[in-house]
């Protein structure tokens, strides 16, 4: 019965690890690999779902169902933040109106336009950056290292038109 248990909690593992991963990509407009994660998905699913149901007698056999479901969730977000498909825009909003960290995360190579805004206390620099998602960790070290007090934003762009980066994102 143990070995059995523990196919059951690995099957789920793996099951909703696909299903997290689907779904993820589904929103991100990766369809056709969503698709072929699907068709393995639901024959892991059936497998699964069969074998629990041999034994719905044993209440341990849904308990490490369960938890197996729970952490196929954690797993699969833990795998696409691994690999961090996408895009992110960053809004920084700095003090350092005169400051060179246009000119820093340029030549780092992102893209950034920028503006001068007016906020509470006087002029701020505001700049938009777009980067790929695996890089939000570095990006936002750079920022930080420049000017410690900037305030960020991040959010995920859905469409990308025009801009020097519609090339190399189309790709």
């Amino acid at each position: 019965m143990a070995q059995t248990l523990l196919f059951i909690f690995a099957i789920q593992i793996v099951y909703v690890s696909a299903y997290t991963l689907r779904m993820i990509l589904t929103l991100k407009g990766q369809k056709y690999i969503a698709a072929l994660i699907s068709m393995v998905e639901i024959v892991i699913y059936v497998l699964g779902l069969n074998m629990v149901l041999s034994y719905l007698d044993q209440i341990s056999a849904l308990v490490v169902y369960a938890l197996g479901y729970g952490l196929g969730i954690l797993v699969g977000a833990w795998i696409e933040e691994k690999i961090a498909l996408g895009y992110i825009t960053v809004k920084v909003i700095c003090d350092q109106t005169r400051g060179t960290i246009v000119t820093t995360l340029r030549e780092k190579g992102y893209g950034v336009t920028s503006w001068l805004g007016n906020g509470r206390d006087g002029d701020r620099l505001v700049m938009e950056i777009l980067a790929k998602r695996k890089n939000q960790k570095k990006l936002y070290e750079t920022i930080l290292q420049l000017d410690p007090k900037a305030f960020i934003i991040t959010v995920e762009p859905k469409q990308f038109h025009g801009g020097f980066w519609t090339r190399s994102i189309k790709r």
